[in-house]
């Protein structure tokens, strides 16, 4: 099992560039299935969660190739609406080809989804919403088995705006007869990147990026090229990096509009944050300030997907900041780890953590007990004394290209182990 091992003490200093979308790949991935031909996607991140998401493709009959950040996916041929258990149990956004093989195939087989233990992710609003376009589902020792003779495009109300739901929902009507609507659908960035790859590939929606979604179903889709915006959680998290450990760095390749709740958070903790179109300026030199109450909430909101980050910038804030998780439950396993590097973390509930500041965190060896946790105990390195040992480093290779190259192109002392602590 890897590990990556920080020295801190450093204040980075230097320039990167943010990588492709992970959240935005993955759906794009899966909707690949919907055309019978070749989707070349541009700008894609070679990240395990990419990989899975291939393998899976593999599996089904299709072909997929590298052409430097070019992801090349032909699926022509699919000989199975089948997806292995072991590649379900993989990882969570595997529950996207539940949508792409409806409408594909009009059947699929598919386990329950694992992925990152961050409490329960239940996929209710999924199944609920396929049920209505016509599908018949049964479900047995875990595996969702459906089918249905066509889909039917319907009015679809989601009790709470879920990306996956909506991403699901969308995959599934692009084929199908009629028209479907959203209501409450989801508005991440992630959501409208779906939408505008199948819109390049022949899909007719209206409402991308609101919480009104409407698909009109086509016969079929034709091959597309797509370029994935860069990924605001990457560029959210080495900002927080330079917010820890202080210094002065530029973030090219950022999708700074996507981005603009967590530059707001920063700049209240003390952080100086210049903009440009594509790139972000950040600079930290004083101490940190806290930050009184800070809430998860769905796009444009603070994404939950930068919690755990924030929590190790406000672990050394000059004062008592509280973190309210709004999107997900067991969601502060991080700390405990940070606990052990000397923070002052009381956890009221599953969803409240009170964080009193620290002077200083101390180096010490710890675990990336999910892929954003795992990203915010390399932070927590970074502006702690000594050395720390990340162990189970693997997790953050599932959406970080190399966040050691990019940290290090900041001038952080980090590097990767093959053996925990070794």
């Amino acid at each position: 099992m890897s590990s990556i091992k920080v020295t801190g003490g450093v204040r980075l200093k230097g320039e990167t560039r943010i990588q492709g979308s992970k959240n935005a790949a993955l759906p794009v991935i899966a909707a690949s299935l919907l055309n019978k031909g070749v989707t070349v996607l541009r700008n894609c991140p070679k990240i395990l969660d990419v990989y899975h998401m291939i393998n899976v493709l593999e599996e089904l009959g299709c072909k997929a190739s590298w052409e430097g950040n070019s992801l090349v996916i032909d699926t022509a041929d699919v000989k199975s609406a089948k997806v292995s258990e072991s590649s379900v149990r993989k990882m969570r956004s595997s529950i996207l080809f539940l949508g792409a093989l409806i409408g594909r195939c009009h059947e699929v087989s598919i386990a329950y989804p694992g992925g990152c233990s961050i409490g329960n992710r239940p996929i209710d609003f999924h199944l609920d919403s396929i049920r209505k376009m016509n599908v018949s589902l049964n479900e047995e020792n875990g595996i969702i088995n459906c089918q249905t003779d066509k889909i039917t495009g319907t009015d679809i109300f989601l009790k709470f705006p879920s990306v996956g739901a909506t991403q699901n929902i969308i995959l599934a009507a692009v084929l199908a007869e009629g028209i479907t609507r959203i209501y409450n659908a989801a508005r991440e960035p992630e959501v409208q990147e779906l939408c505008t790859y199948l819109e390049g590939a022949g899909a007719r929606l209206k409402g991308k990026g609101t919480s009104f979604i409407e698909i009109e179903g086509v016969e079929r889709l034709h091959d597309v090229e797509h370029t994935l915006s860069p990924d605001r959680i990457a560029a959210g998290t080495y900002m927080a990096a330079v917010a820890a450990a202080g210094g002065d760095a530029v973030l090219f390749d950022v999708p700074v509009h996507q981005a603009e709740a967590v530059i707001k958070v920063l700049e209240k903790t003390g952080c100086k944050i210049i903009t440009g179109d594509r790139h972000v300026k950040i600079s930290r030199s004083k101490r940190l300030l806290p930050y009184d109450l800070l809430k998860t909430k769905p796009y444009p909101g603070f994404p939950t997907d930068m919690q755990s980050q924030l929590m190790t910038v406000l672990s050394i804030a000059d004062g008592k900041s509280t973190i309210v998780e709004e999107i997900f439950d067991s969601r502060f396993q991080n700390a405990e780890e940070l606990r052990k590097m000397g923070a002052d973390i009381l956890l009221r509930n599953e969803k409240t953590a009170v964080i009193t500041g620290v002077a200083k965190l101390k180096g010490a060896e710890v675990k990336a007990r999910d892929l954003r946790a795992g990203a915010a105990m390399v932070i927590a390195g970074l502006a702690a004394e000594g050395e720390t040992t990340v162990n189970d480093a693997v997790i953050i290779e599932r959406g970080y290209e190399d966040i050691c190259r990019d940290l290090g192109n900041l001038g952080a002392n980090i590097h990767y182990c093959g053996d925990d602590a070794g």
